[in-house]
């Protein structure tokens, strides 16, 4: 039987086993240490979420980094086979990161194309090309090395340290922008063994051959697709075969990459003393000669050997010499090679400082020139050197196979790139100082008879790098092959980009086919465009692209200071990460700014489709952490005081009723919210558990739970509270009080109008309806109260026309015409046209109203009709006495039904006791209380002088001073007479108001009227619900809007 790794927790006493651990392993009840489990009785009930720290330890110190995909101890498993012992890695910094850094650094483009990069930008712009390059590698690989000390870094290398550094969205962008730069790598590399192949082991194998010299180029870059998609094939068979082959051969194709750049160190010395002897160079051309000699040189240029032979145009125009193509290092032809000599395509080779006649037209079809093939930049030089110094990634891709990772990756990364980077340089002035610099611009060695350029200088003999570098590029392709399907797998597995959930899958041994498949068609693509120089730019821009985010990943840990940010490797600096970030963005540009924005736009598309497509990770990268940063930032700025009324928008607090399955009893809310906001500011929707929060905590999640995922379904950009409390006023008050955070709080409260509360025996629910609408005058918010909600138009339900119909009672501030402007922001609402209505009295100048107020909403820039309606003093209808002595009526049995006998004789006494002190305050707030209630607090605002509204704050107090009458004792007992009258007139003005405006705005998708504060005598609060409901009776749709005390809106810019 297997026995467990680790020690079951038991409770003292019981000898039961307690559950799994979400840290330990369990797998079976008893354990030799029971014993001191019970000595640990104090903690027993802890054990099963938090365990001992010596089984903590005992596990952590037998962590395992097993790679990706290997399966075998899991088949043993399943066969019923002993499990095999894991046999820990042993490899050290030489052979685990040194040596395979410096076998992917070094490559094709050392071998075929510096010495053409020396000839064409000089020595100095060569060693500055090269030392850009290096430095940038070398950075990175600073700030790669700090990634990865800092902490264990499972199979997966570069894109595991950046996705988890840098998070699910630009780890995924750069994990596949690293995967296509290796991928085209492949092609790149494929591409130079087909060209050393074709040019210089076997030129008689190629397949298409051109008749004229004119078709040469396009016969070579066929025979390149042909015989690159024939390696590609077979490379990619035998990395299906087995990667175990791949392996065995990786030193020996390392070993031809030392021996051929020990062969270019010898064949230089060597070359001091006696320089290789080489033909002449025909197409080298010196002016300085008084004289041409009938030799063999005439002979190829005449037609005879006579001196009034027949010759080309351009040799008659020119003298022509023959120099040694090696003059060798003791030459001093570094002088002449110093500065650049770039061409332009078509251009003839000829020696430097020495140009041929601007009259000269060479011929192209008979003479032995030699011509530029494409035209050369120092830009094109630096895409073309740059992958060159790729491949720093190799030993943090084996970090898996590592004795010591924390220890290997940075020495020998580092270590690797002085190495590398001190060959480049010193091949370089090697090339400079022992190469004549027309030689070195013939890029296929035609004017050394067909040999690789670099080879004539080789010692003992050209076939040694010939050979070398054919097996070293074909190793690098295989490499390319094997590394790529692994790192595509590896993403595919994080399932952070579901279209490529496919390519996870593989062999029973863990062998990525989906992804090997997918390489080698990206591959194919690199090959058919059949031209080094064309490839090796596009792979320079991915790698760039994922060096700058190792760069970026490094310094925004240090600057962010996170607490898990703690590497071994501890020479590092942000700014030195800066600078590594800064020289691979102006490498991108410099190079190719073409093919630079095509990757980032690649990138860009990659980052949002894992944003909004991808799964959800929480890696605890650093791009949250500079969110939060930001965020602070943010919030401690919006502290410093209140927002302007330019930037003033409803922050919605959505107040959202659970019934007993926990679902939301009125989700229009929701999508109303959405509506209102449009993906902008701040969301927070809310809902209060009666209860204890200790025994109702499970049941807070899951409402928290069916809010958020109600939110996702509405598409609500926001967060979500839950709030247990004894009572749900209590809950709802404490909401109000304490949502947001800072600057960043809500400053408008959204509630559902009680439901059928006239038939409710429960009165508490439009109780808690009266006290939130009070609470949220007192604390300063806008309210927005939504009347028949299931009505309310969905997302998918746009209205085609119709009007949204505003009913401006009183001035609050603006927010009766912001809202509707907002709304139209919304597809649903975007059709609607707007109406304002006001009322005017008989003693108001109904047309200079209109005036004004069409020329307030000119200078607000929102386009709507207005109409103001007059209301004339009219007798108290007998409809009103009826509606007022129903509502009595039903108040009274209602109360006689909820109270015991003792309780209504204390309610009468109660009641004549506060009669008189209550009456005034009725009285005074006749229309303060109601309907025409102008909220008198400190800071409320005046409407504009130039627009008279019916009910502004003048007008009130002008009201309360001629109609009061309790500054006097007889005007008290005057009004103590009539109170009966005053709630009578209360209704006949809200059943007046509620007659215009169904005659008005019957046919309006939606109304919005001006929401009057709740009676501050609790008495009157039945009343104060059926004054609002005869407001509103006939209208479909109803938004009733309460104002904060603050200016919203304003006619300024």
């Amino acid at each position: 039987t297997q026995t467990s790794m680790f020690p079951v927790f038991l409770s003292a006493g019981d000898g039961n086993a307690k559950m799994s651990s979400v840290y330990i392993n369990n797998t079976h009840g008893m354990d030799d240490d029971d014993f001191y489990d019970k000595n640990l009785a104090l903690f027993e009930e802890e054990m099963d979420t938090r365990p001992k720290v010596s089984s903590l330890l005992n596990r952590l110190a037998n962590y395992t980094n097993l790679t990706q995909g290997a399966r075998e101890h899991e088949e043993a498993e399943s066969i019923g086979e002993k499990r095999k012992a894991y046999k820990s890695p042993q490899m050290g910094t030489f052979m685990g990161v040194y040596l395979p850094c410096l076998q992917n650094i070094f490559g094709v483009i050392l071998f075929l194309r510096l010495t053409w990069v020396v000839g064409t930008a000089g020595v100095l712009q060569a060693l500055c090309i090269v030392f850009i390059c290096c430095c940038c590698t070398l950075l990175t690989a600073i700030s790669m090395s700090a990634i990865a000390t800092n902490g264990v870094v499972p199979a997966g290398g570069s894109y595991f340290m950046i996705s988890r550094s840098l998070g699910p969205e630009f780890g995924g962008a750069v994990g596949l922008c690293f995967y296509l730069g290796t991928t085209f790598a492949g092609a790149m590399y494929i591409l130079g063994a087909i060209e050393i192949l074709l040019m210089y082991i076997a030129p008689k194998a190629a397949i298409f051959v051109s008749i004229g010299p004119d078709g040469e180029g396009a016969a070579m870059l066929n025979n390149m697709r042909v015989y690159g998609s024939i390696f590609l094939l077979l490379m990619a068979l035998l990395v299906f075969v087995g990667v175990k082959y791949v392996n065995k051969l990786a030193s020996v194709f390392l070993a031809c990459v030392i021996i051929s750049i020990l062969s270019i160190y010898t064949g230089a010395l060597v070359s001091a003393f006696s320089p290789p002897v080489f033909p002449t160079v025909p197409p080298t051309f010196d002016l300085s000669l008084p004289s041409i000699e009938a030799t063999t040189l005439w002979l190829q240029f005449c037609e005879g050997r006579d001196l009034n032979a027949s010759c080309d145009d351009y040799f008659f125009h020119s003298n022509v010499s023959e120099i040694h193509g090696i003059p060798g290092l003791a030459s001093g032809v570094i002088t002449e090679n110093i500065w650049s000599a770039y061409l332009s395509k078509g251009d003839v080779l000829e020696k430097g400082g020495l140009p041929a006649p601007s009259h000269a037209h060479p011929p192209t079809n008979r003479q032995p020139y030699v011509f530029a093939d494409i035209t050369t930049s120092f830009t094109l030089l630096v895409g073309i050197f740059f992958p060159s110094v790729t491949g720093i990634m190799a030993g943090s891709n084996r970090s898996g196979d590592l004795r010591d990772a924390q220890r290997s990756i940075p020495i020998g990364t580092i270590l690797a790139i002085l190495t590398t980077s001190l060959v480049y340089l010193s091949c370089v002035v090697l090339f400079g100082a022992c190469v004549e610099g027309v030689v070195l611009r013939d890029k296929f060695g035609d004017s050394v008879q067909g040999n690789l350029v670099v080879g004539t200088l080789a010692w003992p003999s050209p076939w040694v790098i010939v050979i070398g570098s054919f097996f070293s590029t074909c190793g690098a392709g295989l490499q390319s092959l094997t590394g790529a399907p692994r790192l595509l797998q590896a993403i595919a597995k994080d399932n952070i980009i579901p279209f490529l959930r496919v390519f996870g899958h593989g062999k029973a041994n863990g062998e990525p086919t989906w992804a090997l498949l997918l390489t080698a068609v990206i591959a194919e693509l690199g090959i058919l465009i059949a031209s080094l120089d064309l490839v090796a730019p596009i792979l320079s821009m991915f790698f760039l692209m994922c060096y700058l985010f190792v760069n970026l990943a490094c310094a925004l840990q240090t600057l962010l200071r996170t607490p898990n940010w703690r590497p071994r490797f501890s020479y590092y600096h942000w700014a030195l990460s800066f600078l590594g970030m800064i020289i691979c963005l102006a490498l991108m540009f410099i190079s190719s700014w073409y093919y630079a924005i095509v990757a980032i736009v690649i990138a860009g598309m990659i980052y949002k489709y894992i944003e909004y497509h991808g799964a959800e990770k929480e890696w605890g990268d650093g791009i949250r952490g500079l969110s939060l940063s930001a965020a602070r930032y943010a919030l401690l700025r919006l502290e410093e005081g209140p927002p302007h009324t330019k930037n003033w928008r409803p922050q919605l607090l959505v107040l959202l009723k659970l019934d007993e399955d926990a679902h939301i009893k009125s989700p229009r809310l929701l999508t109303f919210a959405s509506q209102l906001k449009a993906g902008k500011g701040l969301t927070i929707v809310g809902t209060v558990i009666t209860g204890n929060f200790l025994s109702s905590y499970g049941e807070a999640l899951a409402a928290e739970q069916t809010l958020k995922h109600q939110m996702d379904k509405e598409k609500v950009k926001g967060f979500c509270q839950c709030i247990v409390a004894n009572k749900t006023r209590e809950g709802i008050s404490h909401m109000i009080q304490s949502s947001g955070l800072g600057g960043m709080r809500h400053n408008t409260v959204v509630m559902g109008w009680p439901l059928a509360w006239r038939q409710s025996e429960d009165p508490q629910s439009w109780k808690t309806f009266i006290n939130t609408v009070r609470v949220t005058t007192a604390a300063h918010l806008a309210l927005l109260v939504p009347k028949n909600i299931s009505l309310f138009p969905s997302n998918s339900e746009p209205c085609t026309d119709g009007y949204i119909d505003v009913w401006w009672i009183v001035h609050d501030g603006g927010m009766l015409m912001l809202l509707p402007f907002l709304l139209r922001q919304h597809k649903v609402w975007r059709k609607c046209a707007m109406r304002i209505f006001t009322v005017a009295q008989l003693e108001d100048n109904s047309i200079q109203m209109k005036k004004d107020l069409a020329t307030f909403l000119y200078h607000l820039r929102i386009e709507a009709d207005v109409e103001v309606v007059e209301m004339h003093n009219s007798d108290i209808s007998a409809y009103t006495y009826e509606r007022t002595l129903m509502m009595e009526q039903r108040s009274q049995m209602l109360r006689q039904m909820r109270l015991s006998k003792s309780d209504r004789e204390k309610e009468v006494l109660r009641s004549q006791a506060c009669m008189e002190k209550q009456t005034c305050d009725l009285l005074n707030g006749l229309f303060s209380n109601w309907i025409l209630w102008f909220p008198n607090r400190p800071g409320d605002a005046v409407t504009d002088v130039r627009v008279h509204m019916t009910w502004t704050k003048e007008r009130t107090m002008q009201y309360r001073a001629t109609h009061s009458g309790c500054s006097t004792p007889e005007g008290f007992r005057d009004m103590l007479n009539k109170l009966n009258c005053t709630v009578t007139l209360r209704m006949h003005t809200a059943v007046k108001l509620n007659e215009v405006i169904v005659n008005k705005s019957h046919d309006a998708r939606l109304v919005l009227l001006n929401m009057p504060g709740p009676p501050r005598n609790q008495a009157g609060d039945e009343n104060y619900m059926e004054f609002l409901e005869v407001l509103t009776e006939g209208l479909e749709r109803v938004l009733l809007v309460r104002g904060g005390g603050s200016e919203v809106i304003t006619i300024y810019s």
